[in-house]
């Protein structure tokens, strides 16, 4: 390009044009090598980790063959006859098999058909019932003779089943055609030279996978051993520690031997022996994609994310290859680096915004210059902070270059330093919170925070200070370097409000601080106590031999703005030298963070506390209104789940036998049984009190026997009526004064029956029903409208009955249309619940003679169904609950106190094998309260030796479990109860031997 004539340019400011341009290539030039270094690294560092990974687990894979192979060589060496005696060459099996917890069997077959076996059992059920032997078998051994050209069907076949000790607990003989001659793992011995390995399989009798090694004797006959390879997930996860991704081994065929993946990549295990085109698993699928062989990791692309992989073959054997491998998610890596790169990229742009200013200074000479700061700048490209160059010019510009330069060079070293403590503090509080958002113990979630935030800022000590009420304080936990964390004395203090607390002996003066700190809230942090003004601590550690220098103290607090303590930290130490110091400033928002991390933490807690005593108060407020409903079952719902409660803590206590297995083995299982059994009658809400507390059978909201009064009071009138027209008729009035005595006399008598059949004590024979019958049929005039003055509802049910003119002929007892109440759609039950009750066609019969004729009791058939639906309502209306998973089983206990062991109970019919223990104890103490209860309408109180009678005639029937039913004898809890809760005068001599057994 020309220069316009008259144009002058000066020298310096073309060099500074051209210098300006250079800077600018050359750190565009760094950072772009710099970005694709940072991307570099993250993949290196992806590779290198799970090429170890891999390679480890290859290791472990071919040492563990490896191990096994060198025992079968090892025997398969030996030319010693004595290996198919049986009884010398156990000792030495069953000590391999100790061993080698791996190896399921070893066993030698001989060429004549001698063949000797033990069998690692080790308490496996399957195993042990798959071969015949005892429960406890730990090793079993099976022996065989030779054949010696005899028939194969007239070998014996002898097995011992022996103890982890070596006690024999059984043997057993059978005839056996078994040859090992004719068995693979003998014939390919005999047929190939060396260690002959199968391909994986599932042994029959345990289940699990495995393989055969077998080896051919020197002095004939082979070795062969089975191992199992069930620990192949346990072992592959450890390698993974704290990475993120997971392990996989697989065979020639691509059949899945083993599988583990860490918490994060949430997949599908697939099955053992499970092909890998066959597999649901994305990951599995992937391994398709590696290149056969391949010595280096690749990077492939699982569901749309990159994810790094590495495999190993290992040859355990010839045309026996397994391949292990290894991957994780690039994402795991890149993180922090990619934060690293961000932050150089600013830095990069911040010292380039300081050096072009001072290019518009560079002059001539510079040559050498600039090629001292270009080879720097290769070394920095390189992440190499080290060297330091000098620059002498004599043009000012140079120098200046060179010291922009070097503070780019530090300030890169610095904040790579920083950005790798930045990352190691902000580790920390990610791992502080999955542990604080993980604990639900409250002592260990204290402990968490408190050490937690004393290695977070390298303090020698620290205390946690925790709310109370009224604006205190207490001292909940503390610790040391050379202690572990210890309980704090309860004592309590005041919280200040506004100025600092005055001078307070040790250790008054650490809370008072603390204190103030949870008031304001403000963090108080005091580089040394001594010198500090705010508050008078010089003599903090008098009568203490230890010496207060420094202190960081920080308030408790939730997004809420609500103060639940503070955290206090003593000393800080220098990581390098151990010296004590003042807190650096940037630790203060790392310790912030943590502060409110925990103060969330404890939030949580104290909220979940409160909801489970609110739940718990709801519970026990629902059985006690469901107990203030009926003056007759008042104490019920309380009384059940303390007698429950009483036999569930002496099941837990059985060690043999029936019970042994069954125990509540944490504080929520516990929780889910008392509230199953507080809510066991919930339904009862549902039922009307007029049917619960139904005493008589014309009973509603009132006795009806006052309208069959009234009707007789009717007829009497009308019978005295009739005597004194038949006087005014021209009858005599003896014969009509006789006629109405006598017709008096026969209604008193007819009302006295219908009267004592209302009370229901006698049940109804055939004779009393057809008396019943007759009296009701006689009739009396009405003469007002029943029509009128009635609800809807009663209109409604009304409705069919035919309107008839008044005056109206009625009998005495009525059944009428108006009496039948319909059951609704709405009241039947939904199929999925599985009840299998029979369900009255009727919801209530109110019918005046289908009252009176209840045969037994004072219920109807619709009543006794309204009655018994209460477990039905209980069922339902817990499963409309959203229970959490620990109280899952609430319904379960709640719903099954009136099911039987033989299917007879209700509403499900369900059998002994479908009722838990819990549930058998809730039928136990619900039947018992029931039987020794004062308060029912329909009987008194029973004597507890009557009770304890009739509750084993259930036992005998099979409606309650036997050995739950022995254990609230033998442990005394009847009596327990009976002492809390029955009147003195039940409480008489039970004769327990009668019924125990």
């Amino acid at each position: 390009m020309a220069i316009p004539a008259g144009l002058k340019i000066r020298f310096h400011y073309l060099t500074t044009a051209l210098l300006a341009v250079f800077v600018i290539s050359l750190m565009s030039f760094f950072l772009l090598s710099a970005n694709k270094r940072f991307g570099d690294m993250a993949q290196s560092s992806a590779r290198g980790i799970f090429t170890r990974i891999a390679d480890a687990n290859a290791l472990r894979l071919q040492e563990m063959v490896t191990d096994v192979g060198r025992v079968v060589r090892a025997q398969a060496s030996l030319n010693d006859t004595r290996l198919f005696d049986g009884q010398s060459a156990v000792p030495l099996l069953i000590a391999t098999l100790r061993e080698m917890p791996n190896l399921y069997s070893f066993y030698a077959g001989a060429d004549d058909g001698a063949f000797v076996q033990v069998i690692g059992v080790r308490r496996n059920a399957r195993v042990a019932a798959a071969l015949g032997a005892p429960a406890d078998t730990f090793f079993a051994v099976r022996t065989i003779p030779a054949n010696n050209g005899g028939p194969a069907g007239e070998r014996m076949a002898t097995w011992r089943f022996l103890a982890e000790d070596g006690r024999e607990l059984g043997r057993l003989r059978q005839a056996t055609d078994y040859s090992p001659r004719d068995r693979p793992w003998f014939e390919t011995a005999r047929a190939h030279d060396g260690l002959r390995v199968t391909a994986p399989y599932l042994f029959q009798s345990s289940g699990e996978l495995g393989l055969t090694l077998s080896h051919a004797r020197a002095g004939g006959g082979v070795i062969g051993a089975d191992l199992a390879l069930g620990q192949l997930s346990r072992f592959l996860a450890e390698p993974l520690a704290n990475h993120v991704g997971g392990t996989a081994v697989f065979d020639n065929t691509g059949r899945v031997l083993a599988f583990h993946a860490s918490q994060g990549l949430d997949t599908p295990a697939p099955q053992p022996l499970q092909a890998l085109h066959e597999s649901a698993n994305p990951y599995l699928i992937a391994l398709r994609g590696l290149t056969a062989g391949a010595d280096d990791s690749e990077i492939l692309s699982v569901d749309g994310a990159r994810f790094v992989y590495a495999e190993r073959a290992v040859e355990i054997a010839p045309d026996v290859i397994f391949h292990a491998a290894a991957f994780a998610p690039m994402t795991a890596f890149s993180g922090p680096i990619d934060r690293a790169r961000d932050e150089t990229f600013a830095i990069s742009a911040l010292v380039l915004a300081i050096s072009l200013p001072l290019a518009f200074f560079v002059a001539r000479r510079s040559s050498k210059t600039l090629g001292l700061l270009a080879a720097d700048s290769e070394r920095i490209k390189q992440l190499d902070f080290s060297g330091q160059i000098e620059v002498h010019s004599t043009f000012y510009e140079l120098d200046t270059l060179s010291q922009a330069h070097q503070t780019m060079k530090t300030s890169l070293r610095e904040r790579t330093q920083a950005l790798k403590e930045t990352l190691e503090k902000l580790e920390g509080l990610v791992d502080n919170g999955l542990l604080l958002s993980s604990e639900r113990n409250r002592d260990t979630l204290l402990q968490h925070v408190l050490e937690g935030g004393r290695r977070l800022c390298h303090a020698d000590a620290a205390q946690l200070y925790l709310s109370g009420e009224n604006g205190t304080l207490r001292l909940a936990m503390e610790t040391t370097t050379e202690r572990q964390e210890t309980p704090a004395p309860s004592n309590e203090i005041a919280a200040a409000q506004d100025e600092p607390p005055a001078e307070e002996p040790l250790p008054e003066s650490l809370r008072q601080i603390a204190a103030w700190a949870a008031a304001k809230p403000e963090t108080v942090m005091i580089d040394d106590i001594r010198t500090d003004t705010r508050f008078s601590l010089a003599d903090i550690d008098n009568g203490s031999a230890y010496r207060t220098t420094s202190m960081l103290t920080v308030p408790l607090v939730t997004n809420s703005g609500e103060v639940m303590g503070a955290l206090q930290f003593l000393n800080a130490l220098d990581p390098d030298s151990g010296a004590v110091g003042p807190f650096p400033a940037t630790i203060v928002p790392y310790i912030k963070a943590l502060a409110s991390q925990s103060a969330v933490a404890l939030d949580n807690h104290k909220l979940l506390d409160a909801q489970k005593a609110t739940m718990d108060s709801l519970v026990r407020i629902i059985a006690g209104a469901i107990d203030a409903k009926s003056a007759y079952t008042g104490g019920h719902c309380e009384r059940v789940p303390e007698l429950a409660v009483m036999l569930a803590e002496e099941a837990c206590d059985v060690n043999e036998g029936a019970l042994a297995d069954f125990s509540f083995k944490t504080d929520d299982e516990w929780r889910e049984f008392r509230i199953g059994a507080w809510l066991h009658d919930c339904g009862k809400v549902t039922t009307p009190e007029y049917v619960v507390d139904k005493a008589t059978k014309l009973e509603t909201i009132y006795n009806r026997i006052h309208e069959i009064r009234t009707r007789f009071e009717v007829l009497l009138r009308d019978a005295e009526i009739e005597r004194l027209q038949n006087v005014l008729g021209g009858m005599a009035p003896d014969a009509a004064h006789t006629a109405f005595e006598t017709r008096r006399a026969q209604l008193i008598e007819d009302f006295a029956f219908i009267a004592d059949s209302n009370i229901g004590a006698e049940s109804i024979t055939p004779e009393r029903a057809e008396r019943i019958r007759r009296i009701g049929a006689q009739t009396w005039l009405r003469h007002f409208d029943d029509r009128i003055g009635l609800s809807h509802e009663e209109l409604h049910r009304a409705r069919n009955e035919p309107a008839a003119a008044l005056p109206v002929v009625e009998t005495l007892l009525a059944d009428k249309l108006r009496h039948r109440v319909p059951r609704t759609i709405e009241q039947r039950f939904d199929e999925r619940f599985g009840f299998k009750m029979d369900i009255p066609e009727l919801l209530y019969d109110f019918g005046e003679e289908h009252n009176l004729l209840v045969s037994r009791g004072t219920l109807t058939e619709e009543e006794r169904f309204k009655i018994n639906e209460h477990i039905i309502q209980t069922i339902i209306m817990l499963d409309r609950l959203p229970l959490p998973a620990h109280l899952k089983r609430v319904p379960e206990y709640a719903g099954t106190h009136h099911e039987t062991l033989i299917g007879s109970g209700y509403p499900r019919r369900l059998g002994a094998d479908e009722l838990s223990i819990p549930a058998r104890i809730m039928a136990i103490a619900d039947i018992f309260e029931a039987l020794t209860a004062s308060d029912r309408p329909y009987k008194g109180a029973k004597p507890l030796s009557e009770a304890i009678r009739l509750l084993s005639g259930f036992k005998q029937r099979k409606h309650i479990d036997a050995d739950l039913f022995d254990l609230f004898l033998s442990s005394g809890v009847y009596l327990r109860y009976a002492e809390r809760f029955l009147a003195p005068e039940q409480i008489d001599e039970v004769d327990m031997a009668a019924y125990l057994g």
